[in-house]
């Protein structure tokens, strides 16, 4: 997919928020690629999405207007239509909000969880080598 992009997106982890029907709608996603010219989002459900929609990324305090690409089942990746603004978008309701916070950070558990496992499993093949070696 790669070759499609005009410029190389650099590795994020930036909580995002998508903002669409006029600020009355909008849920929490994470910005894992992004570059000056679109990005790649994970969201923790599988909703169903507008063609164009606000990304608002408040580390950045800037939204940017979002059209969508493609969609996978491990995110989607999106371009920016025009240079990011800076006016937030309408505050979110809290209720909606705190439970997509709470399926992101119970995601970002699991996989540390799955990081470990992964680290311990590599020092265990290392060690593995180093007494065959000896």
């Amino acid at each position: 997919m790669s070759e499609h992009r005009r410029e190389t997106r650099q590795r994020v982890f930036l909580k995002g928020r998508i903002v669409f029907n006029n600020g009355s709608s909008s849920f929490d996603c994470l910005v894992r690629d992004m570059s000056s010219s679109g990005a790649r989002l994970v969201m923790s459900d599988t909703a169903t999405l507008p063609e164009a929609f606000d990304l608002y990324i408040p580390q950045k305090d800037r939204t940017y207007r979002a059209t969508l690409r493609w969609r996978r089942e491990d995110g989607i990746g999106v371009t920016f239509e025009d240079p990011a603004r800076a006016p937030p978008p309408a505050a979110p309701d809290p209720a909606a909000s705190e439970a997509s916070v709470t399926m992101l950070l119970r995601r970002v558990s699991e996989l540390e969880t799955e990081n470990a496992a992964l680290r311990r499993l590599l020092a265990s093949m290392a060690q593995g080598d180093s007494a065959s070696a000896a």
